[in-house]
Order: structure tokens, then sequence, then C-alpha cells
């Protein structure tokens, strides 16, 4: 007895070539029409696939919807009395997993206010990270993460198993390192990728499976690669290719996914007609559908309790890390208002009114950029004694980096410990889900460069505003005072002018 599924794209034998083992999982790119006449056959819709000598070579042929049926019947009348229609699992799964959204969405570091960016590649030569056409994910990922606010989008993204498989994990850690250090989600293609899919604001894809799931749960997609030559021409999937609005990989990406989330083709409620109603013609029922045929073919009696399925688990938390520079932006609104805009490791200054500074984390690979940081930071655990403890961290970075002004160690998601070259050591503490408070770090910066008091905002308060997830409500609290911490410049380097030179408030007084 053999169970087989079908997949959706042309092939012109059934030799799968360079192709590396499939996962298994039926997809809706299944969802194929038969070619013309002289056009190649669809991959597990044919002769080719379903025939062995005139006879069907599976006893029963799984079927997702109806639509497919009739195809089946013009392309291969033989094996119709083997189809069965039973829905499919993975789109159950997903749909029972919606509730849970916000926690995936925590998993992924994904703050109030900030829009998940998922970008997703199938394995076949003509999608986004394939090997027959512009292959351009590569270069989209660190655009991504230097184009994009840092604290009002996180980029995701999910390869298809098999491209890890051809390319191996290591290329393809190396191929996405730079988008990594920008803070990009690399998301398991096995257990992670459909509640990251749940989570996401955005898709950029190609033709692949999770595009169009992402279109059947109404989330906005943009095609990255949408090559149609693997396609079926009138199949669904082809359909929603030709429709779904194209991706210039080559003009900026923030005005084109502002159109994509803000503008009419903004995210619809789930599900959405149309993708929805293809993907599965008897959703939430796959499993017993399914139990039901496997007995069937075993030949004996059905359990009397219902058929379920395992339900996505929750992944585990992914801290973002951001080691890549950071250009950041900064306003100052009002009385202990500041408006705070960064970005990680920008080909250019990024466009926007207001002054600009450099946050660096202290794990970077751009040493250069580290010794000219304005603020150093990075992630840790107030208790961890590698680092000692949050006071002589501070002061060991300020000590060893004169040209820095601030030092801060974010020991958990609401706040974080500061110390100033003047020698202050400040606690800044916002709401736990708020924003991540290395942007904190940099309002304050922006506070004390424009030669404004400390004091001020632990008397008031600190509003920090960050695109649409702010306001955020921070309290600065001063710790008992310490030395100053005075800087020892090396050898042949001398001040900037600047912030952290000794021409600013930030300087340690003389």
């Amino acid at each position: 007895m053999a169970l087989a599924t079908i997949r959706g794209w042309q092939h012109r034998t059934p030799d799968t070539g360079h192709r590396t083992p499939d996962t298994g999982c039926p997809s809706p790119e299944a969802a194929s029409r038969t070619p013309e006449p002289g056009a190649p056959p669809v991959f597990g819709l044919s002769p080719d696939w379903l025939l062995a000598d005139g006879s069907p070579v599976a006893d029963a042929l799984v079927l997702s919807h109806p639509e497919q049926l009739e195809r089946l019947r013009t392309a291969c009348p033989e094996a119709v009395p083997t189809a069965v229609l039973a829905g499919d699992p993975c789109f159950d799964r997903i749909l029972a997993a919606l509730p849970y959204r916000e926690r995936f969405r925590r998993a992924l570091d994904v703050r109030p206010g900030q829009r998940l960016v998922l970008l997703n590649s199938t394995w076949n030569p003509d999608s986004l990270f394939g090997d027959g056409g512009e292959d351009i994910l590569p270069s989209l990922l660190p655009r991504l993460t230097a184009e994009l606010p840092a604290d009002e989008y996180r980029p995701a993204a999910v390869l298809h198993p098999n491209i890890w498989h051809g390319h191996g994990p290591g290329q393809i850690r190396v191929w996405l390192d730079r988008a990594r250090r920008g803070g990009l989600a690399l998301v398991d293609p096995l257990e992670g990728w459909r509640q990251a899919l749940i989570a996401a604001d955005a898709v950029i894809g190609d033709a692949g499976s999770v595009s169009y799931y992402a279109a059947a749960l109404g989330t906005p997609v943009l095609m990255g690669a949408s090559s149609p030559d693997g396609l079926d021409a009138r199949s669904p999937v082809a359909a929603f290719v030709r429709q779904a609005p194209r991706l210039s990989p080559y003009a900026p990406l923030r005005a084109q996914l502002e159109a994509l989330l803000d503008g009419p083709g903004r995210r619809q409620p789930r599900t959405v007609p149309g993708p929805a109603q293809l993907v599965s013609s008897a959703p939430g029922e796959s499993a017993t559908l399914l139990r039901g045929l496997f007995y069937r073919l075993i030949g004996i009696p059905e359990p009397e309790e219902p058929a379920l399925l395992d339900p996505l688990p929750l992944p585990s938390y992914e801290r973002v890390t951001r080691t890549a520079p950071m250009r950041v932006l900064t306003r100052l609104l009002g009385t202990g208002e500041i408006e705070v805009s960064r970005f990680a490791d920008p080909r250019s200054e990024p466009a926007g009114d207001g002054d600009a500074h450099t946050a660096v984390h202290e794990d970077t690979l751009d040493p250069d950029k580290r010794e000219l940081a304005d603020v150093i930071f990075r992630y840790g655990t107030a208790d961890d004694p590698r680092y000692g403890t949050p006071e002589e961290w501070t002061a060991e970075v300020l000590a060893r980096h004169p040209y820095c002004a601030l030092a801060a160690l974010v020991t958990d998601r609401g706040g974080c410990t500061v110390r100033t070259r003047a020698g202050v050591l400040l606690r800044l503490s916002g709401a736990p889900a708020a924003a991540d408070p290395a942007a904190y770090v940099s309002a304050l910066y922006a506070w004390l460069a424009a030669g404004k008091a400390w004091e001020e905002l632990a008397a008031g308060g600190m509003t920090v505003r960050t695109g649409s997830g702010g306001p955020h409500q921070v309290s600065v609290t001063p710790f008992t005072p310490v030395t100053p911490v005075t800087p020892v410049t090396p050898v042949g380097m001398t001040h900037p002018g600047g912030p952290g030179g000794p021409n600013s408030p930030l300087t340690p007084p003389s």
C-alpha cells in the first residue's frame, strides 16, 4: 500500500535531478492545473508520476480540494479511483494555533508596535534563493536590516529544508551572517515556520507554500521571485502569483512595505476567500479524514476517540541581538521626550531630521566603529560573573574606550544600567514588553548631548518614541554617586571634539 500527495511544479521527466529529499509535507503549490498539450507534466499529477505499466502506483492519492480532483480527471483519469479528499493537516494545525499569535510574536522578540516581516524561499531554481534566477535573497536580507528602523520592524527568514541540505548549514549561515548581525531571525524550517507565519505582519516570498499559506491567512504578500515557468499557468498558485504585488528588489524597501501594510492591500481578516478556499475543502477535519483512510487501508476498526493533530509548539525565545553598528537618529520633541530611530549597519547616512550618533554592541565585528562609538552596549544579566556587576562592566568599558560617552548593560527586557563619562550611574526602566532598552540609552545620549541634565529626567521621567511603537515611559533612577571615569587616550590618538570629547557635557569635569 502507498499514500501519495501531489506537488505543483512542472518537470520534463519524473527524475528529481539535483533536488534533495522533500519533507513529505503536502503543500499548496500542489494545486496546479494540467498544462496545455505539449507542456511539461505537472509534478505529481501526470501519468509519469502516478502510473506504472498503466496502473496506479498508489492505493490512495490524497487531495486537499475537489479542484485538484477535476484536474486529475483530465491529466490522469486512470488514477481517479484512488483519489481521496482529506483536507490539509498542515493548514489545520495553523488554524488551530491562530489564538496564540501574540505568544509566537513574543518568542521572536517582536515588540508592541513592531512589524514582523517574514522572508521565505522554496527550493526550485526560480525561487527567491534559487540557482536559476537572480538569487536576490542573500543581498536583500541585509538591506532589510539596514533600511528598516530596528525598533519598527523585525525581519525574519525561513528557508526550505532542501536549501539547507543542498548548500549546507555552514554556507547558509555565512551568506546570512551580515543580516543576522543586523537583527535577522533565522527560523527553523521544520518546527518553527508555521509559528513565524502566524506571527508575521507581511511576507516577502515566491511561489512556494509559505507565501500561499500567508495569503490564505490574509497576510499581505510581496512576490520577490515570481517566475511562472515552473507553474501551470491555469493553477490557483499561478493565479495568485500573477495577482500578488511585486517587490522591486533594488528600490527602497521601507516605502514598498509601508504601501503593502498601510495601502489598499493591507492585512485582511483571517482567513480570506480565494487561497484559503483552495488550500483545503475541509478545514479542521483533515485528521479525521486521514485517520479514517488509514484504517480502511489497514483493514481494522478505527478507534472511537477523536482523531487529533499535535498542536504547534511554542518556539524558544530568541532575543534580538544586533551586533552590527547602529546609526541612530534622534530628535528632542519636548520636555523629557525624545524620538529615536535606529538603523543597523546602513550603507549611507539614514534619511531623516535630527541629530545622529553611533551605538555599537561590544561584540561588534567592526572594531573601528567600536573605538569611535558614542554609545557601547551589550545584553546580559546582572549576576553574570564573566562581566562582573553592571557597575563594574560599565566602568571597564568607559576606561577602555575613551571616545565613548555612555556604556550600558541591558539586563532584562525592560531596563538597563548606564554609566556616563562624568561618572553618573543610572538605571533606565520601562515596561518589559515595550521597546528595546538600548533605544532608551540612545534617547538619554541625545538628551545629554543637547546640554541638558539627567536630573530633569530623574525628576519627571523620560518619554521615548520609536515610530508606531511609542510612546514608552521610562524612569531614570540614579545609583550612589561614583568616581568619574577618566579615559586614557591611546598613543597617537586625539579626542574628537564631538559628544564624548573634551568639549562635550558628557565628559568628566576637569
